[in-house]
């Protein structure tokens, strides 16, 4: 406890050197990097990866336009989620318990709980998906293996914030190698890859169902509420002109974490497309996938594929477990500790694969409940950004206050698209 609020004082002493202008040049956003680093490692989960790939294979570089509206679109949501924090001091839960009856706050503490045990369900089969794929080890003792490693992420929290940045960040980098390289060895085609990303189309219901489960895995819920949790006290603006100034800082570093977010998911679809697509397959298993890159590229391709999700299920579901904490601590002023929460969330994804349930049907399942949440977690945070009486300086202007209702709106009906068509 003594080395992590020591920490917290050599952070605010830096943030006030930049604050009172005294550090220069790059240095300035050092401070404040981090936060937007540990949201965004919820969109690129192992339910990105099935989707991804799907689209990829099944519609080659049609949809990838899609992932760039979804890349736009969650950068404006994490960054009226790091505003809500930064102006108030408190998370978006914690606004909502004060704002909500107490009827309204229990069942948005409820939902939020299942939509992250949904999330968990996805992140921890995705860690064990992709130690099974590497090892040729039983998927049971690939989940066992995944929960002692999601633990020692854990540990790193309890070392504080900057070493679970640190490791949220190396984990991050180890899948933008993977999925790198692998967009290097597949050799994609410049043309139909600028037209997919530029030109906004379908082919058919599958292609749009496909669409709704593409932003469905990429705007989550349970990044919306940590976010604000990750700015709230961070560094603390003692005025207005000062919390305006964090805010741009905090900006720069949402618009860094979510391009690398964004390239991940994109660099996924445009594998499958240079590889799949082009050979007439359609893969929509994960395990399938990783067989294919070993037998159309190489060895080294799919266990790059395997060293990715693995990397993106284990840095996840550490993500998932800190939203856990702070939506029970902000709706309903509880906590339970950590471990206990990581070792609770951790049963259903093991009852799954105890039962043999395929891993990426469960995980396409995983995204279906996920729908169910994120009106609840989006449009609070569109209400409460736009209060001056709240938000201050900071409060949404009209321009970003419709683009977000238009940006709900176009969510909500997609997600209730694809929970219909998946009923």
């Amino acid at each position: 406890m003594k080395d992590r609020t020591l920490e917290r004082k050599n952070l605010s002493t830096s943030a006030a050197a930049v604050l009172s202008g005294k550090t220069k040049g790059w240095k300035r956003i050092l401070p404040f990097l981090g936060p937007a680093f540990i949201a965004s490692v919820a969109y690129i989960d192992p339910g990105n990866f099935a989707t991804n790939i799907a689209a990829g294979s099944k519609y080659g570089y049609l949809l990838l336009w899609v992932i760039l509206a979804s890349n736009l679109m969650a950068i404006l949501i994490q960054t009226m989620s790091a505003k809500l924090g930064i102006a108030t001091g408190r998370n978006l839960p914690e606004v909502a318990r004060e704002r909500f009856s107490t009827p309204v706050r229990i069942f948005l503490w409820i939902q939020a709980e299942l939509v992250i045990i949904a999330t968990d369900l996805a992140e921890f089969i995705g860690a064990a998906l992709g130690l099974y794929l590497l090892f040729d080890i039983p998927m049971i003792a690939a989940a066992l293996i995944a929960a002692a490693g999601s633990f020692a992420i854990l540990e790193l929290q309890r070392r504080g914030v900057r070493s679970l940045e640190a490791g949220i960040t190396a984990m991050v980098m180890i899948v933008v190698l993977a999925f790198g390289i692998q967009v290097f060895i597949a050799k994609p085609e410049a043309g139909p890859l600028v037209t997919g990303l530029l030109t906004p189309r379908f082919d058919g219901v599958n292609s749009i169902l496909l669409a709704a489960g593409i932003l469905g895995a990429t705007v989550m819920p349970h990044a919306i509420y940590l976010h604000s949790a990750l700015t709230q006290k961070r560094v603390i603006g003692t005025n207005e002109a000062e919390k305006k100034k964090i805010f741009r800082y905090e900006f720069i570093d949402i618009l860094i974490a979510m391009a690398i977010a964004g390239a991940i998911n994109a660099s996924m679809l445009i594998v499958a497309s240079a590889l799949f697509f082009q050979n007439g397959l359609e893969v929509s298993d994960l395990d399938v996938a990783f067989q294919k890159f070993g037998e159309m590229l190489s060895p080294f391709s799919s266990q790059l594929f395997g060293i990715g999700l693995l990397a993106a299920g284990l840095s996840s579901s550490t993500v998932g477990t800190m939203s856990g904490d702070v939506v029970m601590q902000g709706f309903i002023q509880k906590r339970i500790p950590i471990y206990l929460r990581r070792t609770i969330t951790m049963l259903p994804p093991l009852v799954v694969i105890i039962l043999g349930v395929n891993p990426t049907h469960a995980l396409v399942l995983s995204q279906v409940v996920l729908s169910f949440g994120i009106a609840f977690a989006l449009i609070p945070l569109i209400v409460f950004t736009s209060s001056r009486k709240l938000m201050g300086q900071l409060v949404n202007s009209k321009w970003t206050t419709n683009i977000a209702w238009l940006i709900a709106a176009v969510i909500i009906v997609l997600n209730i698209f694809l929970l219909y068509q998946t009923i």
